[in-house]
């Protein structure tokens, strides 16, 4: 390994660290202003009638959710419709994390609730109400738009359980 390589790959692990720390904050901020659509079904009923007050599509997925075949499908679609829309897309690893930060139960409830599907959620902007803007936001779309010149469309980023 040469001194870029390894200069290069602390500064993309510190970036890495900086975006998945906007990206909790940008959530739990869109949560908190009901701003935000979960589920693929309801993202994508959403994306439908409204793709404009979509700011960020968030792509999640573990290990053990690779194999499913009809997730990977969804995705697929959403990715391609997000990229004709012009809407900024992360994937994202760290369910049980993401589940953290919108205070969600991981799995099913003592009342038999099952959670919430996280393997896609919409950021999103009310035009009745102020603009949803914030720092993390910004930062989460300086990474996207950095990640599209170096010509990965749908970058990705590792939640850490804390």
């Amino acid at each position: 390994m040469t001194l870029e390589e390894v200069v290069g790959c602390n500064v993309t692990d510190k970036k890495m660290e900086t975006v998945s720390q906007a990206l909790e904050e940008l959530l739990a901020a869109a949560q908190r202003q009901d701003c935000l659509t979960v589920g693929v079904y309801e993202s994508a009923k959403l994306m439908n009638v409204d793709p404009d007050s979509v700011v960020l599509c968030v792509l999640a997925t573990d290990e053990e959710d690779e194999d499913d075949i009809a997730l990977q499908i969804h995705f697929t679609l959403i990715q391609a419709f997000c990229c004709d829309n012009d809407i900024n897309i992360l994937r994202v690893s760290g369910l049980r994390r993401l589940a953290q930060v919108l205070g969600e139960p991981s799995t099913a409830d003592s009342n038999a609730n099952e959670p919430k599907d996280l393997h896609c959620i919409l950021v999103t902007q009310n035009p009745q109400c102020q603009p949803f803007k914030c720092q993390a936001l910004q930062d989460v779309g300086e990474y996207c738009e950095e990640s599209r010149c170096k010509n990965q469309w749908v970058p990705c980023v590792s939640l850490q359980e804390r």
